[in-house]
């Protein structure tokens, strides 16, 4: 059987590949890079669509925290905002946290129902590849987008895994996931700093989340499943319940393409 990767964005893009491809979630500044640093460290996961749906699940989850935004605010009754720096600083790690966002929450509530729905980041990019190419024969990595735009930290998270299955023999499904593979192939993760997403960060007085991203890259073994509207480590990725560092990794990005 042919097997094949797509790039795609926004939440939109979903229904396209419902039932028929494994779906791989981008927003890696911020909700699936605070999403898995959650998960990672062993607290649950919940990633909600609205601010009503949050406060919805709070009322069923005793002692949750609420983290998240709207537009880049913070919603009344939130505990913090959608920060991966900032939750990595908790040590209350029994408390579940109930996550919103503005692109990527409403992204993985759109993929809930698939068949087969993952999380990356730049975290787990590297072990992502390897764990996806043995066990989905058609796979879309979706960024999450941004005020319409497909943000530049997601290209380049899409392009790193895409190309990781290339190697692995799966074929490009169309010219557009071909081409941001080779636009972002040769380039260093800081160049991520130049974009609008980094630069909102750095306005608003959040470039602690900026610098954790681009601290941990491919630190993290495991794979981030969404299942039943909970965000957890796939059974089949490790024997334990906690994703642990790689101590090295076999795929490190800049990738270099070669086409074949």
């Amino acid at each position: 059987m042919k097997r094949t990767v797509v790039i795609d964005c926004f939440p939109e893009s979903v229904p396209t590949y419902a039932a028929t491809h494994a779906i791989v979630a981008i927003d890696v500044i911020r909700a699936t890079t605070t999403a898995i640093t959650c998960v990672a460290a062993g607290r649950r996961c919940f990633p909600v669509p609205s601010v009503l749906a949050a406060h919805r699940l709070a009322n069923r989850l005793p002692n949750a925290l609420l983290a998240g935004e709207v537009g880049g605010i913070v919603p009344l009754g939130f505990h913090l905002n959608n920060s991966p720096a900032a939750l990595a600083a908790r040590s209350d790690i029994e408390r579940p946290l109930i996550l919103l966002s503005s692109s990527g929450t409403s992204l993985l509530h759109k993929a809930e129902g698939n068949p087969a729905t993952y999380l990356g980041c730049f975290r787990n990019a590297a072990f992502l590849v390897a764990f996806l190419a043995n066990r989905h024969p058609h796979i879309a990595i979706i960024g999450a987008g941004s005020r319409g735009e497909f943000r530049e930290e997601d290209q380049m998270c899409c392009a790193w895994i895409a190309q990781g299955l290339l190697r692995a023999g799966y074929t490009p499904a169309n010219a557009q996931t071909l081409e941001i593979v080779g636009r972002w192939i040769h380039v260093e993760p800081e160049a991520i700093r130049k974009g609008k997403s980094a630069e909102y960060l750095m306005r608003s007085g959040q470039g602690e989340d900026l610098d954790f991203v681009l601290q941990h890259i491919n630190d993290l073994q495991g794979a981030f499943a969404l299942r039943h509207g909970e965000v957890m480590l796939a059974e089949e990725s490790l024997p334990s319940p906690i994703a642990t560092p790689l101590s090295s990794v076999q795929v490190q990005p800049p990738f270099r393409y070669v086409e074949t």
